[in-house]
């Protein structure tokens, strides 16, 4: 899990620069005011862009898929556009104001990068989002750069993107990449694809993956829907728009990355036991293991912050949806994110993990720690964490991820088994994290944690029978994640 205290995109843009007005609904335009939301108030892109998106429904999808890319483009490869920007401006004030920077860069994206955007187009385009923002003089400034810029493309050739995106990462966070996967697979990940990726949509157990990707296929037919590569209850979704709006949703799955969910499989959750998330969030991966130990077990769901477990709670009660009954009825499921399963979920916790463990009880079967980390995992989904971290946030998480997980140790019964996960795949959060975990701790806690083989299939197969695993975008096709089995023992 990314580390809390990031904007949601919800904000409304405040801090950034003033967007034009009237508010304009092309590609561009809504791509802007994306960027410049991300760089003036600390947005996530895929949330600011959704809310863009819901403000611009008149855009084809076509013109939808281009502000797309060119958000996430920009993000992507900034440091490489700007460097292309330098070689013909003198100076870089241009970059002060998000607007501005937002189309002089999208231009700049534009030429170097969409074959299918003639050079003349993406100029004007550019020049023109640029003088509404920020006046005549800018606008002229904007058309001599990005000529020259054209100019050299025209002469030079198109550089690859992926060069771009791989030279675009700060300088510590490729020596990381390269330290925790070796060069070749560092640069593989930085450049992984597709952008954005596709959506994951996971099926209660017992769901018919096949039936439901038929009826969904049926209800959306201009997405896409295949079943998942690594976890068996995961659809993946290209272009399906509002999952609320698609049959089953929140009572026979849900919207959750394929990668996630291979986490919450990964903890072996069996019938009749008692689990803990104990950082729940919203709940995404309690609403897969309340399924997990039915009949008779239980999950109980604890986090920092009691609005997400109020957000949890108030998720109850939607009803079941068959995918033979699917269709007319779509919206039906949309009482909450979580639907009817999370009605089997016991009790929420507001707990400090570093602080105590609060009024959480021992005894736990098992029990998964999906820690606060730096989110590098989930980098081709949210290019904005690059230009947010930095070197030193490392030794910090990792301290409060050995933290959180040994507190968290403590509710499990002596013999019990602990997942502990992040969202990254740096060794500082992953391996690292693992062994101080696994050395003796002088702590006062009472307890140890021992490696051991995950008893999940699917965990066991993704670790070759040990007790750690990695998921890669540019291998799994996931969002990155790191996962490693430990025995509790008292």
């Amino acid at each position: 899990m990314a580390d809390r205290g990031q904007g949601d995109g919800r904000d409304g843009g405040r801090g950034a620069a003033r967007p034009p007005h009237p508010i304009e609904s092309g590609p561009r335009a809504v791509a802007a005011r994306v960027l410049a939301r991300v760089w003036g108030s600390e947005a996530f892109a895929s949330a600011a862009l959704d809310a863009e998106l819901r403000r611009a429904q008149a855009l084809d999808p076509r013109d939808v898929g281009l502000a797309t890319e060119l958000v996430y483009g920009v993000l992507r490869a900034q440091a490489a556009l700007e460097a292309r920007i330098a070689e013909f401006a003198a100076k870089s004030r241009w970059t002060t104001d998000p607007l501005v920077r937002a189309h002089v860069l999208m231009g700049a994206y534009s030429l170097c990068f969409l074959d299918r955007v003639p050079s003349f187009a993406a100029v004007s385009e550019a020049v023109d989002g640029a003088q509404a923002a920020g006046g005549p003089r800018v606008g002229a400034f904007a058309n001599a750069v990005l000529r020259r810029l054209a100019a050299a493309v025209e002469s030079g050739g198109r550089p690859p993107l992926a060069s771009a995106v791989v030279a675009s990462a700060p300088g510590w966070l490729r020596g990381a990449l390269r330290r925790s996967l070796g060069r070749a697979a560092a640069e593989a990940f930085l450049s992984a694809g597709p952008v954005p990726p596709p959506t994951g949509l996971c099926l209660a157990p017992g769901e018919d993956r096949g039936a439901w990707i038929e009826a969904l296929r049926a209800a959306a037919p201009a997405a896409t829907f295949e079943a998942g590569r690594v976890s068996p209850a995961a659809i993946v979704a290209r272009g399906a728009g509002d999952l609320r709006r698609l049959p089953g949703f929140g009572a026979a799955w849900i919207g959750q990355e394929e990668g996630a969910q291979a986490l919450a499989f990964a903890l072996g959750a069996r019938p009749g036991e008692a689990v803990l998330d104990a950082c729940s969030g919203r709940g995404n991966k309690s609403w897969l293991l309340s399924r997990a130990v039915l009949p008779g077990g239980a999950v109980d769901a604890a986090d920092l912050y009691p609005a997400k477990l109020s957000q949890l709670r108030a998720a109850l009660g939607a009803p079941p949806v068959s995918a033979e009954g699917a269709g007319a009825e779509a919206g039906d499921a949309q009482g909450g994110a979580l639907g009817r399963a999370a009605a089997s979920v016991r009790e929420t916790y507001a707990v400090d993990w570093t602080v105590g463990a609060g009024d959480v009880p021992e005894g736990y079967d098992r029990v998964l720690v999906d820690a606060p980390c730096s989110g590098v995992g989930t980098l081709r989904r949210r290019p904005e964490i690059s230009l947010r971290r930095e070197a030193d946030d490392l030794p910090r998480l990792a301290d409060l991820q050995v933290a959180i997980a040994r507190r968290a140790a403590t509710r499990a019964r002596d013999g019990g088994r602990l997942v502990f996960a992040v969202c990254s795949v740096l060794r500082e959060e992953c391996e690292a994290v693992a062994a101080r975990l696994a050395a003796t701790a002088d702590d006062g806690l009472g307890v140890r944690l021992e490696p051991a083989p995950f008893d999940a299939e699917l965990a066991r197969e993704l670790a070759g029978g040990g007790d750690a695993f990695r998921l890669l975008p540019h291998v799994h096709g996931t969002d990155g994640y790191f996962a490693a089995m430990f025995v509790v023992r008292r």
